[in-house]
């Protein structure tokens, strides 16, 4: 299935767009928005401004430090018991609003469903939280004698300056027991973001390579980075993945297992597929024991079987090569028969994405394969090489929040450092953009396209009113309010508790869940609250 690339219908001068939708800020905010919205023309990939704070009384949809490290790559852990050192809100914030799924092991261990917190008081932000720190982490272990215990700090104890660090080192000595503290006060760093780049480096320094006990004898050994496993996409691409004949060791961290991350390290190749939120792991597992690592997509058809010849192209394999060709011939044409009816009700419809990590780019791959066009993207808390590719990471320079986030030394570890490929290869498959290459959204774009970085809720709006897409996929922050416009609204952040949509099978999903979206008449019935009433009247009484 092959789908011609267009440029986006110019009905829309952007331009004049951008001009307008910034007039209302003040003029030094919007001189800083200016630099967050470009357009893709004449085939270049333009510079855009991305990964600094947002700017006070704009509302966006990102999250904080805590959201990045707790809530994505930490949480989805099901044998791990998660602990908020904090106010109960910060807990139930990221209690299970992503949908990450989880399958029990032979132990049974599932502490996914759970939501554990200090509960945190008055008295506890006066006095100081760490005793009753203690008393958590005691009382998990004593009920559910887990494999591991993590401990996320939100803002309060940051404030305070609760040594969780201490408390964690003292609980591990105790128990017997893991126990892994992590400084991500929501108000440290840009974004969530930092909180993605604190929870790699602590799972790298005390969780990767640390178990040899059962030795990894196979080949096609791979690691997923970066799949979160919502609505059970992990088990879509496993599902695949076992026909090919590839065995994932390990996830990070979508119904992702503390054992199997600590023998990740045996893998002989590292698949990243949100880029933003673990891409510090795959660089510091490389370093460490020689992994490499591919940047991959398995949302949409084509996105699943460009990714399939990318590894195994890696392995370089001729039997490996036929069985992938032999899955993908199967799958796609299945695959294919079912989207074909989507597509004939979806084609020339328009989508606007803005979503966090690496989606608001692998979703428009997707809406390609339905005849669907994305006029306008954008992430939450992506970083410039996000947008533009990997190639520019030289050029950008760190700043203060940047600093706030340790930076890991990493060395090649003694005893499990190993090359997986041959020098030769490495270089071949390195200068053929393979290995260690991410190529950014912006290159894949249609010409003509908006990118917009941390939009706004005012320019989401603007956005509506004047592109007026089909469908709209972001959060749930911005859900309601795109609906009230009459527009659909998918989040893909939780999939609307639908799903799997990676895959094959996922694209057939994403499919029928879109064409009911969009071609739903009851859009045509709805009237915002300002189309039934416009202005707001005051009235003087005397």
């Amino acid at each position: 299935m092959t789908l011609k690339k267009s440029s986006i219908n110019q009905t829309v001068d952007k331009e004049k767009f951008v001009k307008e939708v910034v007039s209302v800020y003040p003029n030094k905010v919007a001189k800083k928005r200016l630099k967050h919205m470009v357009v893709k023309s004449d085939c270049e990939s333009p510079e855009i401004e991305a990964n600094v704070r947002t700017i006070p009384g704009i509302i966006t949809q990102r999250g904080c430090c805590y959201a990045g490290c707790k809530g994505v790559v930490i949480g989805p852990i099901g044998d791990m018991v998660h602990i908020v050192h904090g106010p109960i809100g910060c807990s139930y914030y990221a209690w299970n609003t992503r949908r990450n799924m989880f399958r029990s092991r032979e132990d049974g261990q599932n502490y996914l469903n759970y939501c554990f917190s200090t509960d945190m008081q008055d008295s506890d932000v006066i006095f100081g939280g760490e005793k009753k720190l203690r008393q958590a982490i005691q009382e998990a272990y004593d009920i559910f004698k887990p494999k591991a215990i993590s401990v996320h700090a939100t803002c309060p104890v940051g404030l305070i300056g609760d040594d969780i660090q201490a408390v964690a080192r003292d609980m591990t000595q105790k128990t017997g027991t893991l126990v892994i503290a992590f400084n991500c006060e929501g108000y440290k760093g840009v974004s969530q973001s930092g909180g993605h780049h604190i929870a790699n480096n602590k799972l790298f320094e005390q969780v990767v390579g640390k178990d040899d006990s059962k030795h990894v004898e196979e080949k096609f050994v791979v690691n997923i980075l970066g799949e979160y496993n919502i609505g059970g996409d992990a088990w879509e691409i496993e599902r695949v993945f076992a026909k090919c004949g590839i065995r994932i060791l390990s996830t990070f961290s979508g119904d992702g297992s503390i054992d199997e991350m600590r023998r990740s390290h045996q893998a002989n190749l590292n698949l990243v597929m949100c880029h933003r939120s673990i891409n510090y792991m795959a660089e510091m597992m490389e370093t460490a024991f020689g992994i490499p690592w591919i940047k991959v997509n398995f949302i949409g058809v084509r996105g699943m079987v460009k990714s399939l010849r990318k590894v195994a192209k890696y392995f370089d394999d001729p039997e490996l090569d036929r069985k992938v060709e032999e899955v993908i011939a199967e799958e796609e044409s299945q695959a294919e028969q079912l989207i074909s009816v989507h597509r004939d009700r979806l084609k020339g419809k328009t989508a606007m994405l803005f979503v966090g990590g690496s989606r608001a780019h692998h979703y428009q791959e997707l809406f390609g394969d339905l005849g669907m066009e994305t006029t306008v993207a954008g992430f939450e808390f992506a970083h410039r090489d996000d947008y533009e590719g990997r190639h520019i990471i030289p050029t950008l320079k760190p700043d203060a929040d940047s600093r706030n986030i340790e930076e890991l030394k990493v060395e090649p570890d003694n005893t499990r450092f190993r090359p997986r490929i041959s020098p030769q290869r490495m270089e071949e498959l390195t200068s053929e953009q393979l290995l260690g290459a991410y190529e950014g959204m912006i290159p894949d774009m249609n010409q003509g396209a908006m990118i917009i970085d941390d939009v706004s809720h005012l320019e989401l709006e603007e956005l509506i009113l004047s592109f007026k897409p089909d469908i709209v996929c972001s959060g749930i922050k911005d859900k309601y309010i795109i609906e009230k416009f009459g527009v659909p609204s998918k989040q893909l952040h939780n999939y609307d508790y639908s799903g799997p949509y990676a895959g094959f099978r996922g694209a057939v999903n994403f499919a029928e869940d879109v064409d009911m979206m969009i071609n739903n008449p009851a859009w045509k019935l709805i009237h915002a609250p300002w189309d039934v009433e416009p202005t707001l009247r005051a009235e003087t009484v005397a």
